[in-house]
């Protein structure tokens, strides 16, 4: 099956990410907190599905200009969690930073889902529109990159979270203070430095190794490469 080229699909799909996938995405932390005992999302009324209480203007519009590069980047208004608030401790605040990139990839699941059965009905002769078929692949895309670009290791991503969970307390007493300092520098370097063979990031390649055979996997066909 040929790969895709995107461009109207492309920003279709993107709209539909900050309608659901990021608001999802947020909903997932703020529900997870709630139930391991932190209020703290609910009082600021973002145990919500509401995109519009999520939408960080900034990500926003990233998301969209970056999506007509074929590649879709941006972020929601993060959800506020008092870690100490929750029953567990810090084993707690990485379940709740896990929930929001899980949930990115049980919706790139759910959009595989029409996406097969539209491929399976212009196989048996059925007239599909491509345009459907485009974005539905789009949206498997970019919420399995939001999930995995979600987990790296760094902060203020949700990775570095679930990193510290796995912390004794002397390490995560050692090495958060200097992770979280800096971090946002880490993150620009992993994520848009080219340091690699091909002038490619680190995360792109683990993008191509990883990301790329779940969407494909998922999708049941190998529209990207």
């Amino acid at each position: 099956m040929p790969a895709f080229t995107f461009r109207v699909e492309s920003l279709i799909a993107a709209g539909i990410i900050l309608l659901v996938s990021f608001p999802v995405h947020e909903f997932a932390h703020a529900w997870a907190a709630y139930r391991l005992g932190d209020g703290t999302a609910k009082m600021f009324g973002r145990l919500t599905l509401n995109p519009i209480v999520h939408f960080d203007p900034i990500g926003g519009l990233l998301l969209l200009a970056s999506s007509l590069t074929g590649f879709g980047i941006g972020w929601a208004k993060p959800t506020p969690v008092n870690a100490a608030n929750l029953r567990g401790g810090h084993d707690s605040e990485g379940i709740v930073a896990f929930a929001g990139p899980a949930a990115n990839l049980v919706l790139a699941a759910l959009g595989a889902i029409p996406f097969r059965l539209l491929i399976a009905a212009g196989q048996g002769g059925t007239d599909v529109p491509i345009i459907a078929v485009q974005v539905l692949a789009y949206f498997v895309l970019i919420n399995v990159a939001l999930m995995i670009f979600n987990l790296v290791p760094v902060p203020p991503l949700d990775g570095s979270k679930v990193l510290f969970s796995f912390m004794s307390p002397r390490q995560m007493h050692q090495y958060r203070p200097v992770l979280e300092q800096y971090g946002f520098i880490l993150l620009i370097f992993v994520a848009f430095v080219p340091i690699l063979p091909g002038q490619e990031t680190i995360f792109g390649f683990v993008f191509e190794k990883l990301g790329v055979p779940i969407v494909n996997t998922l999708l049941g066909h190998e529209v990207f490469g």
